[in-house]
């Protein structure tokens, strides 16, 4: 079987064209498993937010794809979903957009005993964020994040 990242290479290069053809946005593609099932999950979204509609038009083209290319050993179930409301922030382009707009982190090491975070996205440069929380500018690098994604305020 080839490796979880190489799956999710393979797949994105699949879905890109799909994608981009359609107007969307390519926000993420992962393969997990989760018990005993492996889903390959990507997650595409546009301006306005991305309908059931649009998320059957990529699975359906990707499905051909995948079928004819039989990269993936393992049964697997394809989903294609929105972000959601707590969307990720994996790529550069995800925490441009998000500049202005509260954040929550988990890194992967504690700093100052502490693993999360949240504060508000006022930069992004070379591999650094920086956070504003309680006032006062903090700089984490992006390589040690575990996790980012928007802060869900209710």
């Amino acid at each position: 079987m080839a490796k979880r990242t190489e799956i999710e290479e393979r797949t994105e290069a699949l879905v890109l064209p799909i994608i981009e053809e359609n107007h969307f946005e390519l926000v993420d593609v992962e393969y997990v498993k989760e018990g005993a099932n492996w889903y390959l999950r990507v997650y595409a979204d546009k301006e306005g937010g991305i309908a059931i509609d649009d998320c059957v038009l990529i699975s359906r083209a990707l499905e051909e794809k995948l079928d004819a290319e039989d990269f993936i050993k393992d049964a697997y179930i394809l989903e294609v979903s929105s972000p959601g409301l707590g969307r990720p922030l994996k790529k550069e382009k995800d925490y441009i957009r998000s500049i202005g707009k509260s954040i929550d982190i988990k890194l992967y090491q504690a700093r100052d005993k502490q693993k999360e975070f949240t504060g508000i996205l006022k930069e992004y440069k070379d591999g650094h964020i920086i956070l504003m929380i309680d006032e006062e500018d903090v700089e984490f690098e992006t390589k040690g994040i575990a996790s980012a994604r928007l802060s869900l305020d209710f």
